[in-house]
Parts: structure tokens; C-alpha cells; sequence
């Protein structure tokens, strides 16, 4: 099921996770969630949980708000 437009959520998960040289797997293990999941956060397909979107904070070294947006970014 795709999500409606106006529920689009953009990331920057992949760009930071490339920058540091991190697979998948690796950023999963770190925050403690399926390699899977990852994959559908840095396509979009999913909205992490608050706790998720901390962790993922943390562990990329960045704060939430420059990863996530409701606005592509540049």
C-alpha cells in the first residue's frame, strides 16, 4: 500500500549511512531493528516510531530534524 502524498515523510538515512561507511545490516544491529527495515525507511515505505527515529539520531550523529522531513530535501 503506498502512502498518500500529503503523509510523505523524507530521509536522508542512506546518504548519512553511506558517509559513515555502514551497511545495512550494521545501522540495524546499532538501533536494533531488521536490516529490512532500513531498506523501507531509506525508500520511504515506512515512518519509524519516535524511539527509532532517536536511535537512528544517535547512532548517525545527527539530529532528528536533519534527517527527517516533510519536505524533500536538497
Amino acid at each position: 500500500m503506498s502512502r498518500p502524498k500529503e503523509d510523505a515523510l523524507f530521509n536522508r538515512i542512506e546518504v548519512l549511512r553511506f558517509a559513515q561507511g555502514l551497511s545495512r545490516q550494521q545501522l540495524a544491529d546499532a538501533v536494533g531493528v531488521h536490516y529490512q527495515t532500513i531498506g523501507y525507511l531509506e525508500r520511504g515505505e515506512y515512518s519509524p516510531s519516535l524511539t527509532l527515529a532517536l536511535r537512528l539520531s544517535e547512532v548517525l550523529g545527527h539530529p532528528v530534524e536533519s534527517l527527517f522531513s516533510v519536505r524533500p530535501f536538497q
